[in-house]
């Protein structure tokens, strides 16, 4: 199974770059066929930012539920994510 991450960036957002470096990253470690994400632009996509109750980037959400509201810690990511992909019927 995989888990499907967003992150919601806007243009010239610094923390968003982090956060779109860190999910390249763990993406990597954890298995880039477990963890699949794409950045979102809140500026072409903004109807779906608000669905899901983006208020600031960056904003993270795994399979399509807003989970973090900013970056957070790698660890308390990495934490998530294997949490999900444990939970995962094999």
């Amino acid at each position: 199974m995989t888990i499907k991450v967003e992150v919601f960036a806007s243009p010239g957002c610094g923390k968003c770059g982090q956060a779109k470096e860190v999910l390249r990253k763990l993406s990597g470690q954890l298995g880039a066929r477990r963890v699949q994400w794409r950045e979102v632009n809140v500026l072409e996509e903004l109807d779906y930012a608000v669905e899901l109750g983006v208020l600031a980037t960056p904003a993270i959400a795994i399979d399509g539920v807003l989970v973090f509201t900013g970056l957070p810690p790698v660890r308390k990511l990495r934490g998530e994510l294997e949490r999900r992909l444990a939970a995962q019927p094999t």
